[in-house]
């Protein structure tokens, strides 16, 4: 290599060469002790081959960061991830950075700068399409991504961490049927969105499996959020035969169904039974409280913080697609229908 290019070296060219990432490059010139001793070696040999000129200890970047990208960050949901990211990376000596990328080009590109200069050990994206520009530099700089509840088909090399959404669709489902529900309104999620589509599918599952027609006139699409959930509560109970059951695919949009239910003089459970899917903190105390699906929130995220940390050791992933289970928690938002 000419004397000229030696000197215009960069860690991820390193990193390239030596077969390990860039956060790895960083620790071994931050003088880190979490690298191997064979690592360590076959990078300082890099360095000094290609004439790598470390800058002085002052200016050195800090190393021991793990990125968690959600596009918004304006849900409960997202403190829960968050609090089980947060507790692998503490015990582990790691610091967490939390970004919003608002589906804009120009937030992507803002947060992938950004990035660059932190050095993190890796990237943990949630509900999130990674776009293809976005996935070719992230490879470029060797850097492992996990995806927690992937929007669309996820890169192939991409570990992605979820729950069983179609299986809690199809609880819920039955425990309505169970009680005697034949009218079972549904209000679905995003349909961009994997988790949303496997929930109203174990919803039509239920059904179909009790041996009753799917009625699309009792499917309202919502967002997830609780503005979503009044007005497909809204719609639903001005139906001149409307149901005696909702079924919201999030917490947030059975909150938003009470008030609906509110709203008509109708009382939630004794004249509606409503069931929601997460089991968000606030709804225990909620009036009354929720029955849901237990979406394993906090546990996600400490999964998906062991598994870039494992990744970015260079440690093989026994599964590329890890599935926790969901469960029904019954509370007082439902009983069996009135006669």
């Amino acid at each position: 290599m000419a004397a000229d290019e030696s000197r215009k070296i960069t860690i991820a060219a390193i990193a390239r060469l030596a077969g390990v990432s860039v956060p790895t490059v960083s620790r071994v010139i931050n003088g880190r002790s979490d690298v191997s001793p064979q690592t360590r070696e076959r990078v300082e040999e890099l360095l000094t081959r290609h004439g790598y000129r470390r800058r002085p200890a002052s200016m050195r970047v800090n190393s021991g960061l793990v990125d968690l990208v959600f596009p918004d960050l304006d849900s409960p949901w997202a403190v829960e991830i968050i609090r089980g990211v947060e507790d692998v990376a503490h015990t582990a000596g790691i610091g967490t950075v939390v970004s919003a990328v608002h589906r804009r080009s120009s937030s992507a590109k803002q947060w992938l700068d950004n990035m660059r200069s932190r050095a993190t050990e890796g990237v943990i994206f949630v509900t999130s399409t990674l776009e293809p520009p976005l996935q070719a530099e992230l490879r470029r700089l060797n850097i492992p991504v996990v995806i927690v509840d992937p929007a669309g088909v996820p890169p192939m090399d991409a570990p992605t961490i979820g729950a069983t959404n179609w299986a809690g669709g199809l609880r819920a489902t039955e425990y309505l049927l169970g009680l005697g529900h034949r009218r079972i309104g549904f209000i679905a999620g995003p349909p961009r969105l994997m988790c949303s589509r496997a929930r109203l599918d174990g919803y039509r599952a239920g059904l179909e499996s009790a041996g009753l027609p799917v009625d699309d006139s009792l499917i309202y699409q919502g967002d997830f959020y609780h503005e979503s959930g009044y007005a497909g509560g809204t719609v639903l109970l001005e139906r001149a035969d409307p149901p005696t059951a909702i079924f919201a695919s999030s917490d947030q949009m059975a909150l938003g169904v009470y008030e609906a239910i509110r709203r008509r003089g109708l009382r939630v459970a004794d004249d509606v039974s409503v069931v929601g899917f997460d089991d968000l903190p606030e709804v225990r105390w909620s009036s009354p409280p929720l029955t849901t699906i237990r979406q394993p929130l906090a546990e996600m995220g400490m999964v998906a913080a062991r598994t870039v940390l494992r990744l970015a050791q260079r440690e093989k992933i026994e599964s590329p697609r890890i599935e926790l289970a969901t469960e029904l928690v019954v509370r007082d938002s439902t009983a069996p229908p009135r006669s």
